[in-house]
């Protein structure tokens, strides 16, 4: 929940992007409440968001100098919840139409980004909504023109804002006169195409779907290049172990002498190696014979032998 002066955010401007009990606005005094909401189906408890709350407040100021994102940000999340619960709304929502999109959706500030993270806002639809948001205008105020606007304010208002200033309300008052003298904000947006809330979910979901396929054929072809990686060095193993065999089986014996199991390991790895050597030597015959022997010796060493079993060294060769 955020709490801004009414002379800050008109309630006019907020119920345009009030959704149900996700997002409500109403007046308390002089200010205005905003209810930000989103719940998690899942109900496990959230360690992490006290934090995410201190992200998030900076977008109280944002709001009161004029930046509407935030709130469209909001209004966008509660209708995202409509893709992790069918039953979020009526059907007849999808037909409505979208506020006012504002500037600058497609470059959010730490406090925005934080505030879409907390709200559990797609990623994929916040760009769709972002796509139709113009760039941020940079506002570079004129010194001169803000002294002929201050000249204007009667010696009533004057004195009014500098005894607001005085009583702790000077980033408010400086606030107020920067919408006045810039007039509000938003304005030119109003007139933008509006999409409805199916367009931008049905766009979202078509734009999460590419990206996923993209996903998938950069992870197939990383793994196609770990694999040819992988297939290389095996190649330059086996041609190492071809020049010194009756060593590697003397290698083989001494690691099963250690009588370990990470040697026990290392040795039907090693054991594997000659058996394909074997088979492309089209000597597998050989291999056996040799690998029968060394079983029936090491006969009383179940583990060994179960490794030996497991790694099924005297079957066939898979085609």
């Amino acid at each position: 929940m955020l709490r801004l002066p009414r002379t800050l955010l008109d309630m006019d401007v907020a119920e345009r992007y009030c959704v149900g009990d996700e997002i409500s606005a109403w007046v308390s005094g002089e200010h205005l409440i905003l209810d930000l909401t989103s719940e998690d189906e899942s109900g496990d408890w959230d360690e992490d968001a006290e934090n995410s709350l201190s992200a998030v407040v900076g977008v109280r100021a944002e709001l009161g100098a004029g930046d509407l994102r935030p709130l469209y940000i909001a209004w966008l999340s509660a209708f995202g919840r409509w893709e992790r619960d069918e039953d979020a709304f009526d059907h007849t929502a999808e037909d409505e139409l979208e506020p006012p999109v504002p500037a600058g959706l497609g470059s959010l500030s730490a406090g925005q980004q934080a505030l879409a993270d907390f709200l559990r806002l797609d990623p994929d639809l916040l760009a769709v909504a972002a796509e139709a948001s113009p760039a941020p205008v940079v506002v570079k105020d004129d010194p001169r023109r803000l002294a002929k606007e201050i000249a204007k304010l009667t010696e009533t208002e004057k004195d009014e804002l500098l005894l607001r200033v005085v009583r702790d309300q000077g980033a408010q008052v400086r606030m107020e006169l920067l919408r006045r003298f810039r007039g509000e904000p938003g304005g030119d947006t109003d007139d933008l195409p509006r999409r409805s809330v199916a367009e931008l979910l049905d766009a979202a979901a078509e734009r999460r779907q590419e990206r996923e396929r993209e996903e998938a054929a950069r992870h197939a072809a990383q793994e196609a290049r770990r694999e040819r990686e992988r297939a290389l060095a095996r190649e330059r193993k086996l041609e190492k172990l071809a020049a010194d065999e009756e060593g590697a089986w003397l290698r083989v014996n001494e690691m099963i002498g250690v009588k370990k199991a990470g040697e026990y390991d290392m040795a039907v790895e090693l054991l594997r190696d000659l058996r394909t050597l074997a088979e492309r030597a089209d000597r597998l015959g050989d291999f056996r014979r040799r690998f029968a022997l060394l079983r029936q010796e090491h006969l009383r060493k179940p583990s060994l032998i179960e490794r030996f079993d497991r790694a099924g060294l005297d079957r066939p060769l898979p085609v």
